[in-house]
């Protein structure tokens, strides 16, 4: 493939540059791939761009360098923190208060899952450092890939709503984690301080940061309707701005995102159209961001001790979370079914799993890499795979009909968005 772009590029020059093009096809072959599979099988457009991603990686598309850097690495960061602003915008923090049970499900789950994973990656002979990295990452649910999944097959009910908040609890805790260890990697130090810093001093700056997210919206929301466009335009631009600053000053962009979306629903809990009005653009930024991780995943080199590494790390995460919200269950307002459906839903692994890796391929070209190697394919198959269970869990539930069994539904044509 590289040979026909080289070629290609000798006699096509457009003014806005060759990746432009190529960016600009590949997202319509995904925006048409995403809308036929769901129209005829059913499932959620997600699975159509990450399988065009994918062959276009493994095909050799040259739009996308790995590690990621410059404005690629910005606009996966912008689209991961959108969305975490959204997600964090849905939770309600009294919610916790009535129902600490949720919040322990969370701890338990995320806790128990770096836990198992670190131990079956130091039992199939990988390096503390390396397993520890792949632990942390295993942390992370996708709020992007379930949020998607949740809007296109229409689903609502309890385990949709706790999936969606376990997924953002637990992405939380890997960006603050990730975030803290990606700067110590080749630190010495071992005491509980040297340890304790870096989280505080990610967390703080994040904090700051989304504080000045939320209260800029909130003065924003006392002159402008909730549902203007013009309200939406300057949310992604706020986010955009809070993205380009929390990094460069020692915190994490997304994380800073999830927690402006978390204040702003304590300072102004009424329902947000928010989501809707984003409308198109938010839908490019997410399409392009689904389509950029399975690109640079499909890159990851597969060899036979590799693929059994991501076996192990699939099945060890799955089991994982599935003990750990079982576990805390009791008393937490779902029947065991219902949290074993819920766990299934939180299977999903995308970009910020792919952030949370470049973060540490960053950091050290020793380190980094290694844990890369294992969880690029991880992240491949569980984009894929992922949104497939959780369609299948939140089908389980009840929570939503199938395609041809809903009327008028997506077999008769009638796809929207």
């Amino acid at each position: 493939m590289d040979e026909v772009m080289a070629i290609w590029a000798e006699w096509v020059k457009p003014s806005a540059g060759l990746p432009t093009v190529q960016w600009s096809l590949l997202l319509a072959l995904a925006a048409a791939a995403g809308h036929l599979l769901q129209r005829y099988t059913g499932l959620p457009k997600v699975v159509g761009y990450s399988i065009v991603g994918t062959l276009a990686g493994l095909l050799g598309f040259a739009g996308a360098a790995w590690p990621l850097q410059g404005v690629t690495l910005f606009l996966l960061e912008l689209g991961v923190a959108v969305v975490l602003f959204e997600a964090g915008g849905r939770i309600a923090l009294r919610w916790f208060r009535h129902n600490p049970m949720v919040l322990l499900q969370s701890l338990l789950e995320s806790l128990l899952t770096a836990i198992v994973v670190y131990y079956v990656m130091r039992w199939l002979n990988v390096r503390a450092p390396v397993a520890e990295g792949v632990a942390l990452i295993a942390m992370a649910a996708s709020p992007a890939v379930l949020s998607r999944v949740i809007a296109d097959t229409r689903a609502a009910g309890p385990v949709t709503e706790r999936a969606m908040v376990l997924s953002t609890l637990s992405t939380f805790y890997a960006l603050t984690l990730v975030s803290a260890r990606a700067g110590t990697l080749h630190r010495e130090e071992t005491s509980f301080f040297s340890a304790l810093y870096p989280v505080l001093v990610v967390l703080g700056v994040s904090f700051i940061v989304g504080a000045l997210l939320a209260l800029a919206l909130r003065t924003a929301l006392r002159v402008m309707s909730p549902t203007s466009e013009n309200t939406s335009i300057l949310l992604i631009s706020l986010v955009a701005a809070g993205t380009a600053l929390a990094a460069h000053f020692g915190g994490s962009a997304p994380l800073a995102a999830l927690i402006g979306g978390l204040m702003l629903k304590q300072l102004h809990p009424r329902p947000w159209a928010w989501p809707r009005q984003l409308g198109t653009a938010s839908s490019l930024l997410t399409m392009l961001m689904f389509v950029l991780v399975s690109v640079v995943a499909a890159k990851a080199e597969w060899n036979p001790a590799v693929a059994g590494l991501v076996a192990a790390f699939v099945v060890a995460r799955g089991l994982a979370k599935i003990a750990g919200v079982s576990l805390a269950n009791r008393g937490s307002g779902t029947s065991w079914r219902q949290a074993i459906w819920t766990a299934a839903a939180m299977s999903p692994m995308s970009s910020i799993a792919l952030l949370l890796v470049s973060q540490f391929v960053a950091s050290s070209m020793t380190i980094g890499p290694r844990i890369a190697t294992i969880a690029l394919p991880a992240i491949l198959m569980m984009e894929v795979l992922g949104a497939i269970i959780a369609t299948f869990a939140i089908y389980r539930a009840g929570e939503s009909l199938k395609p041809w069994e809903a009327p008028g539904g997506l077999a008769s044509g009638e796809v929207r968005g």
